[in-house]
């Protein structure tokens, strides 16, 4: 049975280029708003390009806050690109101003502390064991990043009963290290673009596709 995959279109992100990615790889994809498709969907792509703030603005008004929350509380793959990713932390703080994000996971978006910003063209970066986004990508390859904001720290305490496997977390570095990607049961996400990473990119959402029942 072929893969169902829903693009969340919400205003924000390089909808029809994630389109083009996911669909290259023989399963069905769908650009919508919609709440019940987005549900029900096998897999559901949070794209964002552009301020922390006005992403959040543009996903409630959809309620995908809601979506990727009730997904995530059924086991239902969810993953996040580029400030895609950065709303499922808790908030973001540009210019001053701190807006709340989704708060799967704690932490701060903030600046990123290097001496040219924003953080744009190809880098690579530290993938941890057993990850299965990068898994038969070389390490040294590179992805494609375009932000000037990132989660700079990762502060999920580790469960104490350690019944629950801990989030694997990618770094890279720019400046400073910042959080790349992270594996966190059915919710992945990336700081990069792997629509716009080439070979390497295909091959890490060919390898979250697989993750996708």
């Amino acid at each position: 049975m072929t893969k169902k995959i829903v693009i969340l279109d919400y205003g924000s992100g390089n909808l029809r280029s994630a389109e083009r990615a996911v669909a290259r790889h023989g399963v069905e994809v769908t650009v919508t708003p919609d709440r019940d498709a987005a549900l029900a969907a096998d897999g559901l792509v949070v794209p964002g390009v552009g301020a922390f703030s006005a992403c959040m603005q543009g996903l409630r008004s959809v309620r995908g806050d809601q979506i990727i929350g009730r997904r995530l509380a059924g086991g239902r793959p969810v993953l996040g690109i580029c400030v895609g990713m950065q709303i499922l932390f808790a908030k973001g703080i540009e210019h001053g101003v701190t807006t709340e994000g989704c708060a799967e996971w704690p932490g701060t978006v903030d600046r990123l502390n290097a001496p040219v910003v924003p953080h744009m063209g190809w880098n690579t970066v530290d993938a941890p064991a057993g990850t299965r986004l990068f898994h038969g990508i070389d390490p040294g390859t590179r992805f494609y990043f375009v932000h000037s904001y990132a989660a700079r720290r990762w502060e999920l305490e580790p469960d104490p009963t350690g019944l629950i496997r801990p989030p694997l977390v990618t770094w890279a570095e720019h400046g400073d290290r910042f959080v790349a990607a992270v594996e966190n049961g059915p919710l992945c996400a990336t700081q990069f673009h792997p629509e716009k990473s080439g070979d390497a990119g295909a091959e890490l959402l060919r390898n979250w596709l697989s993750t996708v029942d």
